[in-house]
């Protein structure tokens, strides 16, 4: 099983912070369906771009919504969380102000966990490459399969890493549900079209740190 992951929105401006992506069998098979699509659906400006995000300018939103159609009928199964700006945990607080690494690497594994439990043994789970301030890159992957693998079935491999999206279309592809459910989250334009499009495909939807 391929898990892929992304995230949209800022701790530090937005109401809401998106942390989602998909599931799938055949990570050959999605990638390659993207690519597909960003050659012959998009303009042409931007149909040779390494990387086509979802908030690209060179996109209309009849567009977008027409991709997220085609990305929902390659059999992948959507999984997010999402976080309230005014929840952040006092933890991950201090007077200089938010503590973004170490909250990041949190709602990442968080989200993850909503998952389990599971029969599944073989985890392999790529996270779009960022920097995380205080926080390496070998402490973030090994806090995430840290706090999964009590929640495996016994004998599971779980693997984690991070990629560079530009050349991962997959990390691509979770670009795209991320900054949908972000604007549906945030009540944009479109928002409400984008979710009902994914819906169907959605497994999981969690709210993170309710209870701050």
């Amino acid at each position: 099983m391929y898990i892929f992951l992304d995230e949209s929105g800022d701790f530090y401006s937005d109401d809401y912070f998106i942390v989602g992506g998909f599931i799938t069998g055949n990570q050959r098979r999605t990638a390659k369906a993207f690519r597909k699509w960003q050659r012959s659906k998009f303009p042409r400006k931007i149909r040779a771009k390494t990387e086509v995000k979802f908030n690209d300018s060179g996109l209309s939103d009849e567009l977008r919504l027409k991709t997220l159609a085609y990305l929902a009928k390659q059999d992948i199964r959507i999984f997010y969380a999402f976080l309230n700006r005014k929840n952040i945990p006092v933890e991950f607080k201090t007077k200089r102000g938010i503590e973004a690494g170490h909250l990041y690497t949190a709602v990442v594994s968080q989200t993850l966990s909503q998952l389990f439990p599971s029969a599944e043994t073989e985890w392999n789970i790529l996270i779009d490459q960022r920097h995380l301030k205080k926080v390496s890159k070998t402490e973030f992957r090994e806090t995430i399969r840290l706090h999964l693998l009590p929640h495996a079935a016994s004998g599971s491999r779980i693997y984690v890493d991070t990629d560079d999206s530009t050349t991962n279309p997959n990390i691509q592809i979770a670009d795209w549900v991320c900054g949908a459910l972000f604007r549906f989250s945030m009540n944009r334009p479109y928002g409400n079209k984008f979710h009902d499009t994914l819906k169907n495909s959605i497994i999981v939807s969690e709210e993170l740190f309710q209870d701050f």
